[in-house]
Formats: structure tokens, C-alpha cells, sequence
């Protein structure tokens, strides 16, 4: 198998400076970091560590800028793709966790969860989804994840390209396509430095919960994880 993995980066230099390493040292996978046009040295520090980095001339968002990794992947032949977040919640050490779980079961798609991280507000949130769309995963926002091939043409779509986010939106798309999906539990860290952008504040949560439900009941009787 060969394995890139993807992280979508904005402002995360700080981040950046202590995850790259630390992948250097424990995972022997490919990394491309792909920079939303931060206004950071995110680029200058990522290159400065030998990784590969692509900057955008165009912000994307999150999600965006994953799907130009994925993009990337799938044009440099690699069969599958994990994604991290750059704010130092994913550890490399649970890269491994994700791949020993795609080796062990018939899946195209590996979320790496934990649960406790989540608020009583989030979880109700999610709950509001999961009672829509009848998603039976636990995690819906976890970006620690493992595609496989299957997964990363539905990814590079453009129907996947109309999406905002890389939560609910992705996961409906991934199992009205017939993919599967499996969850394992890993431990993860806080955000090291910065802020959420889907949760930096409360106009920007009240536009996340008004396209999500939206996107919700648009996609009621998607199909179900095996």
C-alpha cells in the first residue's frame, strides 16, 4: 500500500512545528501539507522540514483543501490516504491504529474517534444529525481518517466539491456511493495553539448547523454503515 498523508492547514505554523517532526520520526508514510493561503510562515516552516507543501492561491476551507490532497493522491498513485488536522489533536502514534484496523476489516473508510473530547452541546448536535440522517457513527466530526481507493474517487468528485465541510456532507456521500465505514478508538490530544474554524464563533456555528441540517434532510434514506 502506499500511504500519503493529507493535513489541511491555515495559520498552523506553531502547530505545524512540533507535528511534522513527530510524524518524521514515527510514521514512514508520505506527508503533503496543503496551506489555505495562511497568513502565517505555515509554507516556509512546512518546506523547511522537507515536506511536501501546496499552496493555495484560492482559499477552500477545511474541507477544500482536503480534497485538493486527495486530488493530489490519487494523480501521484497512491491507494490510500489518511487525513489529520494540523492543531496537534491527531497523534502520529495512532497512525498505526488506523492502519492495522484497514488491514483487519473489509472497509473503504477508517475514522480514528474519541468521543470524550466532544461538549454536551456538540454531542447534542450530533445527535440532532445522526436522528436525520440515521448515520450509525459515533464521531461524525473526527478528520482522522483512513481512505481507500474506492473512498478517494468518490472524494475527488464534484458533487464532493459542492460540500462546505468534511463531516456529515462526506460521510452521507461516502455511503450513498455503497463505500463502508468502520470507527476505532484512539486517544487524542487538545488543539495546541489557535482556534476551530467551523467553531470560532457563534455565527459561524449557526451557519454550520443551518447548512448541515439542510444537507441532513436533502439526504434522509442515504445508506446505512455494514
Amino acid at each position: 500500500m502506499k500511504t500519503l498523508i493529507v493535513i489541511p492547514a491555515f495559520n498552523e505554523s506553531k502547530n505545524l512545528q512540533e507535528l511534522l517532526p513527530q510524524l518524521e520520526s514515527i510514521v514512514g508514510c508520505d506527508v503533503l501539507v496543503v496551506d489555505d493561503m495562511s497568513q502565517d510562515d505555515t509554507a516556509q516552516i512546512v518546506r523547511a522540514h522537507q515536506v511536501k507543501c501546496l499552496s493555495l492561491s484560492n482559499q477552500l476551507g477545511a474541507w477544500g483543501a482536503t480534497q485538493t490532497g486527495i486530488r493530489y493522491a490519487l494523480k501521484n498513485n497512491y491507494t490510500q490516504v489518511i487525513t489529520m488536522d494540523a492543531d496537534g489533536q491527531h497523534l502520529p502514534e495512532e497512525v498505526s491504529t488506523l492502519l492495522k484496523t484497514y488491514e483487519n476489516s473489509p472497509s473503504d473508510v477508517v475514522i480514528g474517534t474519541y468521543p470524550a473530547r466532544l461538549s454536551k452541546l456538540k454531542k447534542m448536535a450530533w445527535g440532532f444529525f445522526k436522528m436525520l440522517t440515521h448515520i450509525k457513527i459515533e464521531d461524525l466530526t473526527s478528520g482522522f481518517r483512513l481512505y481507500n481507493k474506492s473512498a478517494l474517487k468518490v472524494l475527488s468528485s464534484r458533487q464532493a466539491s459542492l460540500l462546505d465541510y468534511q463531516d456529515v456532507g462526506v460521510l452521507l456521500l461516502l455511503l450513498k456511493s455503497g463505500l463502508t465505514i468502520v470507527e476505532v478508538p484512539v486517544k487524542m490530544d487538545f488543539r495546541h495553539d489557535g482556534k476551530s474554524r467551523v467553531f470560532s464563533s457563534w455565527l459561524v456555528v449557526f451557519k454550520y448547523m443551518i447548512q448541515t441540517t439542510t444537507l441532513c434532510i436533502a439526504n434522509i434514506g442515504a445508506k446505512q454503515t455494514k
